[in-house]
């Protein structure tokens, strides 16, 4: 037995102390070739810090050896000594045929580091030393697709299947491509793409991104279809069941919109959204208890969820229950920042209940953000008729006169507003 052999074995066996001894030994009586050997054994195993002290050694005595210094920034990388990796990788001369290698991993360094202009160079440096290299383009392509440069992306990927390269280690190029496509809005485009990516073995997030991509599109049957599939692959997947319910309630099968949502609950009972949205379904079936119940669970999960607390808010005034209103919007203010539209609710609500400084209170506070819409200048204008602001009145109906002039029933009350002043 060598005495990487030996090394090994007693690693294996969990003889660590005894490993460590061999190892001192080692450094001084192994060959470079055994040294490279252990190195790489030593880097799969896990043991970086003697991985690297290895890889210094023979780089100590060849140090114009450019796949040496790549091996060892790769060990440094994975001991999270990114800057000390990017010295060894900037020694790397561009005469190294292992130099497009090096400029790859120093992208993805600075990548890391948010330098992304400096990634982009260094990607572009190396596409130019090598046009015609696949992992090149794909690097591009991965790349301009994370920052949502996706023109660019589409055409590097695009590349690649022009060559006929549709994988390219476990990725899925026609996946990939019709993710981009899809971020880029370009929906049926990206439908032609995720159905050859179909073709092989795909993963739940290919799935997804197919399923998705046809709701995108507006093909709700099939995004039903597809997201089906993927709760029978994976029914721990949390994100389908907003989707799938979201796909149902589109065809108008509101029932399986309800059993979709009940059963994505018990999958992620923190999913505010799901709550969300089964509350409004509840609403368009007449169960107007449980959509109570699914709009307060979403308001438990964040108490400043604005779409929720204006669906809920919907039902209340429904219900004429308008001091709930009120009590859920003070909770509201206290988290922060509250939706002008539920400051006009408050603003109903108060006027419902005749206390009309409170009432004129929450008008004022909406007004500047909602002055053009015409149902609220309508419902604050003949609130200030209401309470007596007969001059203000008259101005609010001006204003909706001057979008809507042929307006009959503003017409007249303004008519009738100016004759009495």
């Amino acid at each position: 037995m060598n005495l990487v052999e030996q090394l090994l074995d007693h690693l294996e066996e969990g003889r660590l102390d005894q490993a460590k001894k061999e190892f001192e030994t080692f450094l001084s009586l192994g060959s470079d070739e055994e040294k490279y050997t252990l190195a790489g054994q030593l880097m799969g195993l896990g043991f970086l810090n003697e991985a690297q002290q290895l890889y210094k050694d023979l780089l100590e005595t060849y140090p114009e050896d450019g796949e040496l210094a790549i091996l060892l920034a790769e060990t440094l990388i994975d001991m999270d000594k990114e800057e000390e990796a990017i010295l060894y990788l900037d020694q790397i001369p561009e005469t190294d045929p292992d130099y497009p290698r090096a400029l790859l991993l120093l992208a993805d360094l600075y990548q890391m580091q948010g330098l992304l202009e400096v990634s982009e160079n260094k990607l572009l440096e190396a596409s130019g030393q090598l046009p015609d290299e696949p992992v090149i383009h794909f690097a591009l392509a991965e790349f301009y697709a994370s920052v949502a440069r996706y023109a660019e992306a589409v055409k590097d990927y695009e590349w690649l299947l022009d060559k006929g390269i549709e994988t390219l280690g476990d990725a899925n190029i026609h996946g990939r491509l019709a993710e981009v496509l899809s971020a880029a809005g370009a929906f049926e485009d990206a439908l032609h793409h995720f159905e050859h990516a179909m073709e092989g073995k795909p993963g739940a997030n290919t799935l997804f991104g197919y399923a998705l991509t046809a709701y995108q599109a507006g093909f709700y049957r099939k995004a039903i279809e597809l997201f089906n599939q993927l709760k029978e692959m994976d029914p721990g997947f949390q994100s389908l069941y907003l989707y799938l319910g979201r796909a149902y309630e589109h065809e108008e099968e509101l029932k399986k919109a309800l059993e979709t949502v009940d059963e994505g609950i018990h999958v992620d009972e923190f999913n505010k959204e799901l709550f969300c949205f089964g509350g409004k379904v509840a609403l368009k079936t007449g169960r107007e208890d449980l959509a109570e119940k699914y709009f307060r669970e979403a308001l438990g999960l964040d108490p400043g969820y604005i779409d929720a607390a204006l669906a809920y808010h919907k039902l209340l005034l429904h219900q004429e229950r308008y001091a709930e209103i009120a009590e859920q919007t003070t909770k509201m203010e206290k988290e922060g920042d509250v939706d002008p539209q539920l400051y006009w609710d408050m603003a109903l609500s108060f006027q419902k209940l005749e206390e009309y400084s409170q009432a004129l209170k929450y008008y004022s506070l909406a007004y500047n953000d909602l002055k053009n819409d015409p149902q609220f200048l309508s419902d604050y204008g003949y609130f200030l008729i209401e309470d007596g602001k007969r001059e203000q009145a008259i101005e609010i109906f001006r204003s909706l006169l001057s979008n809507d002039p042929v307006n009959e029933e503003w017409v007249a009350l303004l008519e009738r507003l100016e004759e009495e002043r």
